[in-house]
Formats: structure tokens, sequence, C-alpha cells
């Protein structure tokens, strides 16, 4: 993978230790703030995007019969670009389910 392949890898694998950095049933102690989520979760999608458009790039290279773009590599751009737009909808699919519990709480 390259960095902007390893970058929403990075970001989901330290939300995981943050959530995991907890003691008993305390919170971990550490100011955030709704602007970090969402700057946080906008460069998660930019990536998901830049992969998606290389993905593109590449695949339209292969069909025109570029010959500096194989086979292999729009292949493994596709297969990066699918795991990543997957790991996106997963993440959405959590936030809306948690959102949804939210709602149904008693008040």
């Amino acid at each position: 993978m390259n960095v902007s392949g390893n970058t929403l890898l990075q970001e989901m694998q330290s939300i995981a230790f943050e959530a995991g950095n907890t003691v008993g049933n305390q919170l971990p102690i550490k100011e955030s703030s709704s602007a970090e989520f969402s700057s946080l979760l906008k460069n998660a999608l930019d990536t998901v995007n830049e992969l998606q458009q290389d993905s593109k790039q590449k695949v339209t290279a292969v069909e025109m019969g570029d010959r500096r773009v194989s086979l292999a590599e729009a292949m493994i751009a596709s297969q990066k670009s699918s795991v990543a737009f997957e790991a996106t909808v997963q993440v959405r699919n959590k936030l809306v389910e948690a959102y949804k519990d939210i709602m149904n709480m008693p008040v």
C-alpha cells in the first residue's frame, strides 16, 4: 500500500487504540471536539476518494492500451479502492446504528 492507502488504516487503528485505552468503565481523559472528528472523517473520505480516482485512471489507461500501466497495477489499485470503500461503508453503518440507539434511549 502507498502512503495515502495507509492513512485510512492508520486513522482507524488510532481510533481503535483510543477506544481500547480506557480504565474500567471510565472514558479516556482526552479533550476532543467535533472539529477534530469532522476533520478526521473528512480526511478519511478524501483518502477513499483519491484511491477511487487513482483506480479509475489506471483502469482507463489499461483499457486504452497504455503500456506505462500494467494490468496488475490497475487490479491492485482497484482492490485498494474497493477495500477502502467497504471500510467506509462499515464505519457509516456503525455511526448510523449508534445514532439510532441514542435516539431510542429514554430521556
